[in-house]
């Protein structure tokens, strides 16, 4: 049955479920830092919670399944209630790329465990079943190095360009930055419709999923020899 659906629909309710835990997961871990470094807001707002829907923005979303570049609800926070502002601002803004990068890490280690042992078992009616598995763990993976490279881009309102933001002198910061930050996601939107976006995250990606397979292989081997 599976198999006679366009992979394009196919895809798309794939994603769905994968969106939703990797768009949580980035989002309460903003709000998770903020609050361990000091700033409720983000706790104040409700977004310190397990509810994928407290951080979905709905029209990113629809974005995201439809032209795959979207986003979430952003999180609020008060950088200045931060107990030191400049590592507070470090820590929130990379909390987001790195809990992506953990959960793309686990689905690895599940989809290639799950490669090596139950899926060349897989036959008959059980066979779809396994297909939809199969293609949920590799959405995980693919859609969290995704998320993760493109966050660490330095663009506004991207979490690398806060990153980048706090290691510029303040002249710089108001005489150019804060000036222009506003276009950042006129800029994305742009770049989305091109190949330059896809040119300045392949770097990203690949330097993470190399990483992946350089570390977790081994690790999946041992556990696929385990059962």
């Amino acid at each position: 049955m599976l198999d006679r659906l366009n992979p394009d629909i196919l895809e798309m309710i794939y994603r769905v479920p994968v969106m939703l835990l990797s768009f949580m997961t980035h989002e309460l871990s903003h709000a998770l830092a903020a609050y361990k470094c000091g700033d409720n807001t983000a706790k104040d707002a409700g977004r310190i919670s397990f509810n994928p829907l407290r951080h979905i923005d709905p029209i990113g979303a629809i974005m995201l399944i439809t032209i795959k570049f979207g986003w979430a609800k952003p999180v609020p926070i008060n950088p200045n209630n931060f107990r030191n502002k400049k590592a507070g601002i470090i820590m929130v803004s990379l909390a987001g790329p790195l809990s992506n990068v953990a959960l793309a890490m686990v689905f690895y280690t599940v989809w290639g465990v799950y490669l090596l042992k139950a899926f060349p078992l897989a036959q008959g009616a059980n066979l779809d079943l396994h297909i939809v598995a199969m293609g949920i763990l590799y959405q995980f993976i693919v859609v969290n190095l995704t998320l993760a490279a493109f966050n660490l881009i330095p663009i506004p309102p991207l979490d690398g360009s806060k990153v980048l933001f706090t290691f510029l002198p303040e002249r710089i910061l108001f005489n150019y930055v804060y000036k222009y930050e506003r276009y950042g996601m006129f800029v994305l939107i742009a770049l989305s419709y091109t190949s330059v976006l896809g040119v300045i995250m392949s770097p990203i990606a690949g330097f993470l999923q190399t990483s992946f397979s350089y570390v977790l292989d081994p690790l999946i081997g041992f556990i696929a020899n385990l059962f």
